[in-house]
């Protein structure tokens, strides 16, 4: 009698197997043709000479070591990817805290201000907001409309090396409504009881904000850096719609995935594109483990 119950229990069991998987199997046949076959794919063709047209030609580590040692541009738009990352997002995330700080302020129609602060993430990256960037700081733009107002003749800015990058560096700085948005979460988590202890204390509103705020926050901080950090390294349409796609002038705004794109699509080298690509991986993640390890040092936790 028991053998026959557990005999039973058995084909049950493999057809609620069967059934998960029927209903995971959008999943999976997506996981691998889209996402795990490419990722194989891209790995072998960095060790090859592709041009989409051809056979792939095996050439072992050639296509990394001309990358690393004989490119100079590569080495530029290296430079200027990093520059951005470095410069755009700690200047994002300190706006954003500001700005958060703001919003956290017990005010009549709040919820409106945050839908308004919050719209520039949902648009910054898109194209036409890129166009729109790109007419507002030309020669003939607002900015320089405005610097008339003082006297001043303004440059072209998109056209002077100079200034240039530090055009992209604002755009990305004026998306600051997503991680706005969870540091206004992150601060609504800290207790009211510990601002009115600091205040006994005689704390100001400035040491407040960095013995209670700030350190309660790092975990905050911590997200925030990292996803912006990983989004900063891939940044592509700003770079391509303002330079026209030549990462212009002077190769300025030549950021690493539009030299990656101009490899791949235009000059149709992919295996030399696919290697940038695994390169990159390696560049972001080793920024990733980075930031964790030494988030050791000032993150604090609410157990510690």
């Amino acid at each position: 009698m028991f053998g026959r119950a557990g005999g039973a229990e058995a084909p049950t069991a493999g057809r609620s197997r069967l059934v998960g998987y029927l209903f995971l199997s959008p999943w999976l046949v997506g996981f691998v043709c889209l996402t795990a076959g490419p990722i194989v794919a891209s790995m072998y063709f960095s060790l090859t000479d592709f041009n989409l047209f051809s056979k792939p030609v095996f050439v072992g580590f050639s296509n990394y070591h001309r990358l690393l040692f004989e490119d100079p541009r590569y080495r530029t738009a290296l430079g200027v990817t990093l520059t951005y990352v470095f410069t755009s997002v700690p200047l994002k995330l300190t706006f954003a805290l500001l700005v958060a700080m703001l919003l956290n302020r017990a005010l009549a129609g709040i919820g409106v201000y945050r839908a308004i602060y919050y719209l520039p993430s949902l648009l910054g990256g898109s194209v036409a907001v890129a166009v729109m960037w790109r007419k507002i700081f030309a020669y003939d733009g607002v900015v320089n409309d405005v610097l008339l107002w003082f006297g001043v003749d303004g440059p072209s800015w998109i056209s002077n090396p100079d200034y240039a990058l530090s055009t992209i560096v604002m755009l990305a700085v004026w998306q600051f409504g997503s991680p706005a948005m969870i540091f206004l979460a992150g601060l609504k988590q800290i207790p009211r009881e510990l601002y009115d202890a600091a205040s006994i204390d005689g704390a100001g509103a400035w040491q407040q904000f960095w013995r209670v705020t700030l350190p309660l926050l790092t975990p905050i901080i911590l997200f925030n850096l990292v996803m912006q950090m990983i989004g900063a390294f891939q940044a592509f349409t700003p770079s391509f719609v303002i330079s026209n796609g030549t990462g212009g002038p002077d190769d300025s705004t030549l950021f690493y995935t539009l030299y990656l794109y101009e490899e791949g699509f235009s000059h149709f080298r992919m295996g030399y594109a696919s290697a940038m690509a695994w390169v990159l991986v390696g560049i972001i993640g080793t920024a990733t483990a980075v930031t964790f390890i030494t988030s050791r040092y000032w993150v604090h936790y609410g157990d510690q």
